[in-house]
């Protein structure tokens, strides 16, 4: 098509709008094209004394898509060689505008990628839409002028249309965005009252911690006084007992001898009780310093070995203490870890009708596993660690003499040794405490 007067602007638009249609573009796109078509028409008119207009179909192989280009080559020259459109607009129609040399003539090219569920492009419908193309005969300027007043009417109206949806949209956001604010504002004032009440039960904790260690000082502060106070009259009692039975004494009768034994025997129950509370006060209050030396396990289980086998008075208990593989140093406190394996040998001496005590070590790289295992009647799993509270004695039959005071004793000192006392035991199938101590010292 020859783009020569100013009629030939409204033809050229008209023809790019019926191309735009007959490949298939939306009619969007087709009103796109056709007003960028019709502005470049008017600059090339202006500057270049018109062009030569070509309409084409080619193919995208990136894409995969047909592309509609419109060539339009200047009559005279390019100022500069390069085109610019008056409006900036313009470029925003289409896809692509710009000048490209095809055959040695400079042509301003724009291009429009057809729909991809548009008709296929082939070349038999290529030649029908270029014969109707041809056989009809392009409107009067009044035509165009009336076709683009009626797609401005189209375009108002959709602007319009578009416009009263954003507001709907706006109003339900500014609705959505109140209640957000109104839930925001409720979840604050809901975290607020939460962190208070956490900072208030932190604070009650402080003071329950706070009480429960004075509390604790207080009891230990009573044991320490109460077991001082206690101890002077039970020994007198033990001495004076003893003096009465003696036999430089006036002999006592039967009767009265079995009654002073009674005496001495109660009395010296009491004064164990009151050394174990002594020694319990003296670790809660950290007052115990361990006396840290090299300590050969040998000696000292010989030295257990020979103390605990009068206390192994039932022919059917048997008191096995193993000899401890070498080496066998370990650093701790002699008397404290003495204190223990002998607080343990007698619990098991004590609660075994049958069977064996035992006292064996082991070396486990850098720590030490010394365990008295028993044949005794056992500790139920669900009483394994009950065994370690103060006073706590194990419900049954076979329930002997004892303050409940030794087990959790003899833990506090193993841990002021930097090592751990454990249980394993089954009911029916005897227990077995261990303690592990590091090869190092605590």
């Amino acid at each position: 098509m020859a783009l020569r007067v100013e009629q030939d602007i409204f033809v050229v638009r008209q023809r790019g709008r019926e191309v735009a249609a007959a490949v298939g573009l939306e009619h969007q796109d087709q009103v796109r094209i056709a007003t960028a078509l019709s502005e470049v028409a008017r600059d090339l008119l202006r500057t270049a004394d018109g062009a030569d207009v070509t309409f084409l179909i080619g193919f995208d192989v990136v894409a995969g898509r047909h592309v509609l280009y419109v060539d339009l080559a200047p009559v005279r020259p390019l100022p500069n060689g390069s085109y610019q459109p008056q409006s900036g607009a313009v470029a925003r129609l289409v896809d692509m505008l710009g000048v490209v040399a095809d055959e040695g003539d400079t042509v301003v090219r724009m291009s429009r990628r057809v729909p991809a569920n548009s008709p296929a492009l082939t070349p038999e419908r290529l030649a029908e839409l270029r014969a109707e193309l041809g056989s009809t005969a392009p409107g009067t300027a009044l035509d165009e002028l009336a076709d683009q007043n009626g797609q401005l009417i189209a375009a108002l109206d959709e602007v319009r249309s578009q416009r009263d949806e954003l507001e709907v949209l706006n109003s339900e956001l500014q609705e959505t965005n109140r209640g957000v604010m109104a839930l925001y504002n409720q979840l604050t004032e809901e975290l607020e009252e939460t962190n208070r009440g956490v900072v208030a039960l932190y604070a009650e904790l402080d003071e329950k911690s706070a009480q429960l260690r004075a509390a604790s000082e207080s009891k230990s502060r009573f044991l320490a006084n109460v077991s001082h106070e206690l101890r002077a009259p039970v020994t007198a009692i033990i001495g004076l007992s003893r003096l009465l039975a003696d036999s430089a004494s006036d002999p006592l009768t039967a009767e009265q001898a079995r009654q002073v034994g009674l005496i001495r025997s109660s009395a010296a129950d009491l004064l164990g009780l009151v050394n174990e509370l002594l020694d319990l006060a003296k670790a809660e209050s950290g007052r115990i310093e361990p006396n840290w030396a090299d300590v050969d396990l040998r000696p000292l289980y010989g030295q257990l070995r020979g103390t605990l086998r009068a206390l192994a008075t039932r022919p059917e208990v048997e008191l096995v203490v193993e000899e401890p593989p070498h080496p066998a140093t370990v650093r701790s406190d002699e008397v404290l870890l003495a204190q223990v394996l002998r607080n343990l040998l007698h619990n098991g001496l004590k609660f075994t009708e049958r069977g064996e005590v035992r006292l064996r070590a082991e070396r486990r790289d850098d720590r030490w596993s010394l365990s008295v295992s028993d044949t005794g009647v056992g500790i139920p799993r669900e009483l394994h660690e009950r065994v370690f509270e103060e006073f706590y004695q194990v419900p049954g039959a076979t329930r002997v003499g004892g303050t409940g005071l030794g087990l959790p004793y003899a833990r506090r000192l193993v841990m002021l040794l930097g090592g751990t006392l454990e249980l394993s035991s089954e009911l029916g199938r005897g227990s077995t405490f261990t303690v592990t101590l590091p090869v190092g010292g605590a």
